[in-house]
């Protein structure tokens, strides 16, 4: 803001000029609006199911700093390895890429840097405080796992107690090794039991007396029983040898003790459990059809997935419904069957059928597999608890109406996603710790706000972000993938991942590239140790680093005066 040139020997000050210098002309009066950096959320982080701090984890990440990407990462999710297998990434139908060129290939990203934390050993660090309160978990999958993570990194003592006979729940019972390798699954458990989780596997809490007693005996406790009581059709008899639940099919296949259903398997169902039921029977031998309510394209499994069950040699008839059941005796099943239009209700679980006039058909099958669903058994844990809709009632807060108690996961919600799980119990856990602290007459304690706004496409200036293909993974050749079980998905490559991560837009999150200080016509923006700052005497208001702005975190705002 000097007369001076930047090189040479001074410029003459004009005659007219009484200061030598423009930082006495305050231009910033003339001002209605005013620059400001912000601090604003994705819209990947808006849609993710455990809030997750996408930007700032792939910001490190591309900085080479796996481990600090990982931490970030973990602050909310426990399981990236996981997640990045299974999630069904909301966050990427959301991401403002998508609408430039391809969404951003978060949940590989996410799988890459989770792997890495598995390779190099990381763990979590065990609470240098203890602080008062014991909370019991009854339930060992992905909510229960989270909550008791979420709890110990705050300090509190935690005890959990899993029916089953090794910690994971649906992760380990339900979803095959082909989709989430054992490795992978135990090490991340390994990691929050190792913090000082005291784990009672084993221990079926499944009456309304032991419920009483776990909350007599602790602070707060924590339901996430899931939902186990598989939905059934009424028109088959379950006690027949021909017929099988998905859960218990798929628990018996994963424990490595399948059960011996003829060769020919119709699988009835169109969401992920009835999937990995269809492709965990084709990787035992038998001849599997699917047959699914929904149009291929109304199916509520991942698109990929059905993809990966047909490359394997499934059969899909979609669009349709089982009518009847004849026995041919040696010759096993007659199917009648019948074509339906399926129409979506407004909430997960609701739907409206139409049968297709003159429509009927039939199949041939040894044996049946019904995977449409489960329901949560809410009357073990007796009186006092609100119930709606088949599904344990809870608040805001996650609270249920008993005193004390909270729930989560599969037993509260239709959100049947394990990453929905996760971000349930991470927000029961916090829910927990400001009702201990509070009974203890902390009054300061309150859930984290953010007044931003979800970042638009339109406050990217894309003109720094050429366009770039979308990070592609392999699989493993059908089939061979049908002769072990081996993962079917292939994760990123270092370059891969690196280069992935360039395409991310950082939406609200400032990277520092200082455009807002170089555009700037009057010299009204200034670097400072941790960012910038808007000099108001000087700021016209006119917009420009706003609209250079690679990130999307500035914005113009209104003064009133």
């Amino acid at each position: 803001m000097s007369a001076a040139t930047s090189v040479g020997a001074p410029a003459p000050i004009p005659a007219t000029w009484t200061t030598g210098s423009t930082t006495a002309i305050m231009t910033g009066t003339w001002r209605a609006s005013l620059a400001t950096h912000i601090k604003a959320p994705a819209p990947c982080h808006g849609a993710c199911p455990v809030s997750g701090d996408i930007a700032e984890w792939i910001g490190l990440a591309r900085a080479r700093d796996f481990h600090a990407s990982w931490q970030v990462l973990a602050r909310h999710n426990p399981f990236p390895s996981i997640a990045g297998r299974i999630c069904h990434h909301p966050c990427e139908s959301a991401c403002n890429r998508a609408g430039y060129d391809e969404a951003l290939s978060i949940c590989k990203l996410e799988r890459f840097v989770g792997d890495q934390a598995l390779a190099q050993g990381w763990s979590f660090e065990v609470p240098a405080v203890a602080q008062p309160g014991h909370v019991a978990i009854v339930g060992g999958g992905p909510s229960g796992l989270s909550a008791a993570f979420q709890l110990r990194r705050m300090g509190f003592a935690v005890t959990l107690y899993e029916a089953q006979a090794e910690l994971g729940g649906l992760m380990r019972y339900g979803i095959p090794a082909y989709r989430l390798a054992r490795d992978v699954l135990d090490g991340e458990i390994a990691r929050i039991v190792a913090m000082g989780v005291k784990v009672h596997c084993g221990r079926r809490i499944d009456s309304a007396d032991g419920l009483r007693a776990l909350r007599e005996q602790h602070d707060a406790l924590y339901l996430a029983l899931g939902a186990a009581r598989n939905k059934r059709l009424p028109t088959l008899d379950y006690t027949k040898a021909w017929v099988c639940d998905g859960a218990a099919f798929l628990a018996a296949a994963n424990g490595g003790k399948p059960l011996a259903l003829g060769r020919r398997l119709l699988v009835i169902g169109g969401g992920s459990a009835a999937l990995d039921a269809a492709r965990s029977a084709r990787r035992l031998g038998h001849e599997v059809t699917l047959m699914a309510l929904e149009q291929q394209a109304q199916l509520p499994a991942q698109a990929e997935e059905v993809h990966e069950a047909l490359e394997e040699g499934i059969a899909l008839i979609d669009g349709a419904r089982l009518d009847a059941v004849s026995a041919a005796g040696d010759s096993g099943l007659t199917l009648q069957c019948s074509r339906v239009l399926f129409v979506a209700g407004d909430q997960r679980g609701q739907f409206t059928l139409t049968p297709v006039a003159g429509s009927g058909f039939t199949i041939e099958a040894d044996a049946i597999v019904t995977s449409i669903g489960q329901d949560p058994d809410l009357s073990l844990l007796g009186e006092g608890f609100a119930s709606a809709g088949g599904l344990l009632l809870t608040d805001a807060q996650l609270a249920t109406s008993a005193a004390g108690v909270f729930a989560g996961g599969d037993m509260t919600s239709m959100a049947r996603f394990v990453t929905e799980a996760i971000g349930m119990g991470q927000r029961a856990a916090q829910a927990i710790a400001r009702e201990l602290r509070q009974r203890l007459g902390d009054a300061s304690v309150s859930a984290a706000d953010c007044s931003e706004a979800l970042v638009p496409l339109a406050a990217i200036s894309t003109f720094y972000h050429p366009r770039r293909e979308r990070a592609r993974t392999g699989l493993l050749d059908a089939r061979e993938r049908l002769a072990s079980v081996v993962e079917v998905q292939l994760g990123l490559e270092i370059e891969q991942a690196l280069a992935e991560s360039e395409r991310c837009f950082s939406c609200g999150t400032c990277i520092f590239c200082d455009n807002c200080v170089v555009y700037c016509p009057d010299m009204a923006v200034k670097r400072v140790d941790d960012g910038y700052t808007v000099l108001t005497d000087f700021c016209k208001g006119c917009g420009v680093c706003v609209k250079e702005c690679p990130t999307g975190s500035m914005k113009m705002q209104e003064e009133l005066r």
